[in-house]
Formats: structure tokens, sequence, C-alpha cells
């Protein structure tokens, strides 16, 4: 990744969409927001916002995989997903294999003691975050 390329990642659920971005440097993950899903296309055009404001280049898409390595309904859904954002946005989505994201973010938040309520609000963006830092730790070339 070359200075001023920004990626995000999403933790895509049927209620939310949990959004991380990278640092310019493309080093680190951060949580950005999460999306509340309300009508449809709503969520696409918000995407389409942060792409726009921050210049991102490339979008990871969480793919939620069974523990036996195939694919269900939710990873069929962001799968579609996926499709649907490249077509619209005109930017190259990647799926990054995303088992366990959530349970690690949930662990590393009970470890934290962060209470019940406060977990429901930041989970699918960090989610996100693990997600995205994951794909980079995977594929950058430090």
């Amino acid at each position: 990744m070359r200075t001023g390329m920004r990626w995000i990642g999403l933790d895509y659920g049927d209620k939310t969409i949990g959004v991380a971005m990278s640092d310019e440097l493309g080093w680190t993950a951060q949580g950005l927001e999460v999306i509340h899903r309300r009508k449809p296309g709503e969520d696409i055009n918000r995407l389409e916002a942060i792409v726009k404001e921050y210049g991102v280049t490339q979008i990871i898409v969480g793919l939620p995989k069974n523990m036996n390595n195939t694919i269900g309904p939710r990873g069929e859904l962001a799968i579609e997903f996926s499709k649907e954002l490249e077509q619209k946005l005109s930017v190259p989505v990647h799926l990054w294999d995303e088992r366990l994201t959530t349970v690690a973010a949930t662990r590393t938040l009970l470890e934290a003691d962060v209470s019940r309520k406060k977990r429901k609000l930041v989970i699918d963006k960090m989610a996100a975050q693990l997600i995205l830092q994951g794909y980079m730790d995977a594929n950058m070339k430090r």
C-alpha cells in the first residue's frame, strides 16, 4: 500500500455493518463506525460517502465461514453484498475469512471489563477492525 491509500474493512450483518479503516500507511486498522441497516440501499449510500470522503481504494468484507470451511447462508449473503458493493462503488472488494473475529472482539471487550450495553455498541466496529487488520497483516509486504 502506498502512502495516502485507504482501505476499509466491513463486518456485514443483518442489522448492522461494522466499518473499520486503515491508516494512510496501511499499518493499522481502527474502528470507524457502525451503520444501522434500516432501508435497502441506505447502507450502500453511506459506504459510498465514506469511500469518497476518505479516498478508499479497496474494501475488505468479512466472509463468515463455517468451522469446517464451508460457506453457509450468512456467507452467501456476504458474497452477494460484496458483488453489489463492487458494482455500485467501482472499488475492488475482497472477501476475508472472518471466523472467530466476533468471538475475539467479545473476549477482548470482556477482558477490558466493558459493560454488556457498551459491548453491544462497539462489537461490530471492533470485528471489522480485526477483519481489516488480519487481511492487511496477511497481504502487506512490510
